[in-house]
């Protein structure tokens, strides 16, 4: 029972210490940490619980050793008492067999006896001397025998009874002996799986005690704070980079320029020469147009401050609704798109910034991509 004990309990320290490892090792290797304070918190609890369970598993190990320290000791006391039970029983049973060829030969020699006294007295009646005598010699040298051998079966059963008792004596001490084994072996068990388990609670309580301190630190959590502190931390500025604009092939690079490139010039009549070959982009140049003619600055501290075109509501359209003509087939993906077909003509209502056009067939409107039609000459 207590090597079962030992093997169960090896086993349950083997999985404190893996499991405190592993732990360790989660923590260790956690990302996250610059995005809520709190969770350094965590990560450093979940490392502080690994580590618990690994000192576990070390004092679950030194309380083994005592376990086999005693089994030991235990095993060197019953070989003690075995050994002396092992010899009392061959001197038990060698006496009892030498007792029992004693006995055979004391009754063989009291039946040689009787043999040898029938003979003598049958010879007596007869009357013949010499045959008497003989038969009397006879006699005597059968009862000589018997008597030494009835002597040799009282010795032989003396000295087995007291092979007896010896063995009785020393089979009550050791049963005795056994027995107070027993009771340490069911004692020391019991005190060391109630060690253990000990052990095991004031685990999960030091787990509890941990995880506590966690679920402290989450209650002074705040989102509001959390944001403000993230971007003051990873601000790199208050104004937005400007947008990209676009450059013709012609343009050259001018020192003053927001992005380094220049909107001055003849670049006009080349704009509207390259929109005139982009689907849906008839509606830019004058957007740019607007763009080139308004200045821009540079500050010290500060983004490339690159002005935003404005939006075109659909108030600010032309009063009349423009012709245009599809190019491409395109079916509706969704309940608010229209289906055109190449050939079809269509009323723009209102251009989109994201370049999906309002516009209107036969009486009915929807959302078309910009690039798939183009205004009627």
């Amino acid at each position: 029972m207590c090597k079962d004990v030992e093997d169960l309990l090896k086993q349950r320290a083997i999985a404190e210490e893996k499991y405190g490892k592993e732990l360790v090792q989660i923590a260790k290797k956690a990302g996250g940490q610059s995005e809520i304070y709190m969770f350094s918190d965590f990560s450093a609890e979940i490392e502080n619980i690994g580590t618990s369970h690994i000192q576990l598993a070390a004092s679950v190990r030194e309380e083994l050793r005592s376990l086999e320290d005693f089994r030991e000791r235990q095993k060197e006391l019953r070989k003690k008492y075995e050994h002396a039970m092992e010899r009392l029983q061959k001197n038990k049973v060698s006496f009892y067999k030498k007792t029992m060829d004693s006995k055979k030969l004391y009754e063989q020699k009291c039946r040689e006896a009787e043999e040898a006294e029938q003979n003598f007295e049958r010879l007596t009646i007869s009357g013949n001397s010499k045959q008497v005598e003989k038969s009397q010699n006879k006699l005597k040298h059968c009862k000589d025998a018997a008597t030494e051998a009835d002597q040799l079966y009282k010795n032989n059963i003396t000295l087995l009874d007291k092979a007896r008792i010896e063995w009785e004596a020393e089979h009550i001490n050791t049963c005795e002996a056994f027995e107070q084994q027993e009771k340490d072996r069911i004692s020391i068990l019991r005190n060391s799986l109630w060690t253990h388990t000990n052990q095991f609670s004031m685990q999960c309580v030091k787990d509890d005690e941990m995880l506590e301190v966690v679920r402290q630190s989450l209650e002074q959590c705040d989102v509001k704070a959390e944001i403000n502190s993230f971007i003051q931390e990873k601000t790199i500025g208050r104004i937005p980079p400007g947008p990209v604009l676009y450059e013709t092939y012609t343009n050259g690079l001018i020192p003053g320029s927001s992005n380094g490139f220049s909107t001055q010039g003849g670049s006009s009549k080349v704009i509207k020469r390259i929109s005139n070959l982009l689907h849906g982009c008839s509606g830019s140049v004058k957007n740019l147009d607007e763009l080139s003619s308004q200045p821009t600055g540079v500050g010290d501290s500060e983004y490339a401050s690159i002005p935003i075109p404005p939006r075109r509501d659909s108030y600010d359209l032309d009063p009349e609704p423009q012709e245009y003509t599809v190019l491409y087939d395109y079916t509706a993906q969704n309940a608010d798109e229209l289906d055109i077909s190449a050939g079809d003509m269509v009323q723009v209502l209102e251009e989109g910034e994201d370049g999906w056009w309002t516009v209107m067939r036969n009486g009915h409107t929807g959302l078309v991509p910009g690039s798939y039609i183009e205004r009627r000459d």
